[in-house]
């Protein structure tokens, strides 16, 4: 991955001893090999969130396609793969829709914080001296 060399590799350790010294030392390699890792780990969660943004394009793509040959001079097992087709594309989108559909309210928390407005009004009173 980075082409590093087995001698470059004890240049390495031998000046982060000699900087660190013995007792840093392994912690620094510890943060470093989690640093890498996380940065793999993101990698790869991008590449496979695009292979699914283009397999979910190339099936829109194939649905206009199919749409635009027209859907009546298409042979039925034709027909049954673009219906497939449909479905793949409506299962696929239907998590993203869901999200954007359901609003946040905000009523719940209005209706908390007047209660415990009229709680604490409640408590202030309870605890005036009357004169």
């Amino acid at each position: 991955m980075f082409d590093i060399g087995f001698w470059e590799l004890v240049l390495i350790s031998v000046v982060g001893l000699v900087v660190l010294g013995p007792e840093r030392l392994p912690v620094a390699i510890r943060s470093v090999s989690k640093f890498i890792s996380g940065a793999k780990a993101m990698a790869n969660g991008v590449k496979d969130e695009l292979a699914h943004e283009l397999k979910v394009q190339e099936l829109q793509e194939n649905l206009k396609k199919a749409e635009k040959m027209g859907m009546e001079e298409l042979a039925p097992d034709l027909k049954a793969s673009v219906e497939e087709l449909k479905q793949a594309a409506a299962d696929v989108q239907r998590p993203f829709a869901e999200n954007s559909q359901s609003p946040i309210t905000g009523d719940k928390t209005t209706s908390s914080s007047e209660s415990s407005d009229d709680k604490a009004e409640s408590r202030s009173e309870e605890k005036k001296p009357e004169l």
